[in-house]
């Protein structure tokens, strides 16, 4: 038996720890680049952010500012010119300007001293102000840029009794009250007796003209309608039968008989229109202006007055208030830079309604073909492609379009099949708010499509085959699993759509939208919705405005009044559609992606 060989390990080298030799010195720091910790990404888009807040925020707030203090009563002023005019007035805006020397070639040698004087204390630069003088049928003008240097020093002041006094037609008018006419008698020649006369009288006098307005429009307006239906009744009888037919000839002895009871019945109503005007006439009043000249006003002319220059604050408020109320409720005047702006805001809302009818079901419809119906492949990528073209055509071209299209062709031929005995004057072959309604549908509808779209794609896969698996359709699975849970952002694509129509205007220009529409495209008169009428929008009333009256730089304060508006009625609508985004929200919360 051989022993047992013993084996031996050798032994290992002990492995000592690396240590790092290297050694940071005392009071040093390990730069560090800000690139890696990716705080110059952080600063651009948070800076980013902050420019557009900021440009947002002074956009709303510099139209809040300007057209919130439209409204606000200024004082008069009145003061005279080194040329011997008196001028009285509200200051409505003030600048500094810088004079060429041609501007002194035409002044007095006293006026020119005067404004060297200013020119050398103001570093090159002098004062003017724009002041609304009014009264335009004496002077042909409503606003005067006045410099400080034409007037003569001292000759400023507040007068107690300046009177302003707000019109249906020429504007406003400034003056002194002189006296208080009733059938051309003097009742009173003191400014504070003339002014309590005035308040007594002025609310009965402008109740008979509101009488008399209403007997205009509606009862005139009625038998108008009704002669207007037999007459066009009579022609298409002569367009189907002839003018020897039976049916022609009854007719024409109905026309007789509508148009004497219709005669009787406007003869009565202008004999109340005369006796309204009758009472109306005999109260006026007699005003001087700040040349001296006399001046009589009808009260049923004046729609509000009030001495500037005396009013406590309440006073001011009460003016202010009923100034916006009149904006938000009554008809235009003075080419839309006086009164009110409701037809436009009842315009702006049911096109916009209307226009939203039109495109959300539509665009619903062809993205859910898009995305859960047609398969991929060259014609389904053409479709997109041209979608999101779609979307960057200018708004005036697709206006073009609804004039060609809907109104001349589509329109037209309505006309020559069911209006002919309107013919030559167009009932659908001209702008209206149903051609308006459609030409903004096509300029939305990417919007929406795009938008439904990324909705549907958003809806996880699982749900529809999970749908499928307990035996559902396609379309059972679309209307209760898909629909459902992609509604918040469908509705998310008819707020933008909605934004985005509603302050559109140059397509509006060429189909429908006019300067102004005395009647509302709905009103209580059968079939209540009139297609075919032009209807007021708020963006057209703002170029209008702006571009259009007869002093543009001083109708700025009202464009930014209506701008304000229009900002505030968008804002409503897409709040409107907000809160019921987040009610389908809350009601698929256990399903939101």
């Amino acid at each position: 038996m051989k022993p047992a060989v013993e084996t031996v390990v050798p032994e290992l080298p002990a492995i000592k720890p690396v240590v790092a030799t290297h050694r940071r010195k005392r009071g040093s720091r390990v730069a560090t680049s800000m690139l890696a910790h990716g705080e110059p990404m952080l600063w651009i888009t948070g800076g980013g952010l902050a420019i557009c807040l900021v440009m947002i925020v002074g956009l709303l707030v510099l139209v809040v500012y300007q057209g919130s203090a439209t409204f606000w009563p200024s004082p008069v002023i009145s003061f005279e010119k080194f040329s011997g005019q008196s001028v009285m007035g509200e200051v409505t805006r003030q600048d500094r300007f810088e004079p060429q020397e041609h501007a002194f070639t035409s002044l007095s040698p006293e006026v020119t001293v005067a404004a060297r004087t200013e020119l050398a204390a103001g570093d090159g630069f002098v004062q003017r102000r724009l002041v609304r003088t009014g009264n335009f049928e004496l002077t042909n003008e409503h606003y005067q840029w006045i410099n400080d240097f034409e007037i003569v020093p001292g000759s400023e002041t507040k007068p107690e009794w300046a009177m302003v006094f707000e019109r249906m037609a020429w504007g406003r008018f400034y003056g002194m009250p002189r006296a208080f006419l009733v059938d051309g008698e003097n009742r009173a020649m003191a400014p504070d007796q003339i002014w309590n006369l005035f308040r007594r009288y002025h609310p009965e006098v402008r109740k008979r003209w509101k009488e008399r307005r209403h007997l205009e429009i509606h009862d005139l307006g009625k038998i108008n309608r009704e002669s207007e239906k037999e007459r066009l009744r009579l022609r298409e009888i002569e367009l189907d039968h002839g003018r020897t037919s039976p049916q022609w000839f009854a007719q024409q002895t109905r026309v007789e008989e509508v148009q004497a009871r219709v005669e009787a019945r406007f003869r009565e109503i202008r004999s109340e229109i005369a006796i309204l005007n009758q009472e109306n006439d005999k109260y006026a009043l007699l005003v001087e202006t700040a040349d001296g000249t006399e001046k009589t006003l009808q009260i049923a002319d004046i729609v509000r007055a009030y001495p500037a220059n005396r009013m406590t604050g309440v006073e001011k408020i009460g003016i202010y208030v009923s100034r916006w109320v009149e904006f938000l409720t009554d008809d235009p005047r003075e080419a839309n830079s006086e009164g009110g702006v409701f037809p436009a805001i009842f315009g702006t809302v049911t096109m916009t309604l209307i226009m939203s009818v039109l495109v959300v079901p539509f665009g619903i419809l062809a993205a859910l073909y898009l995305r859960e119906y047609a398969k991929a492949g060259p014609l389904v990528s053409s479709v997109r492609i041209s979608i999101n073209n779609l979307a960057g055509v200018p708004s005036i071209v697709f206006g073009v379009f609804g004039l060609g299209f809907f109104c001349y062709i589509i329109g037209g031929t309505i006309d020559q099949l069911f209006f002919a005995a309107k013919l030559p004057s167009p009932t659908l072959g001209t702008g209206g708010i149903m051609w308006a309604s459609l030409t903004l549908a096509l300029l939305t509808l990417p919007v929406v499509i795009v938008a439904t779209e990324e909705a549907l794609a958003a809806v996880p896969g699982s749900m529809r085959e999970g749908s499928y698996a307990c035996g559902a359709s396609k379309w059972q699975t679309i209307r209760r699993i898909v629909l459902p849970r992609a509604m918040p952002g469908i509705m998310t694509g008819t707020i933008l759509a909605m934004a985005r129509g509603a302050g559109e205007v140059a397509p509006l220009m060429l189909v429908g939208a006019v300067k102004l529409a005395p009647e509302l495209p709905v009103d209580g008169l059968f079939p209540y919705l009139h297609p075919e009428r032009s209807f007021m929008h708020l963006g057209f009333h703002i170029y209008d405005l702006g571009f259009q009256s007869q002093n543009s730089e001083a109708a700025k304060p009202m464009v930014f009044t209506t701008t304000l508006l229009l900002i505030a009625i968008i804002t409503f609508l897409n709040i409107s559609a907000i809160w019921l985004r987040s009610r389908l929200r809350k009601k698929y919360e256990s399903a939101q992606f």
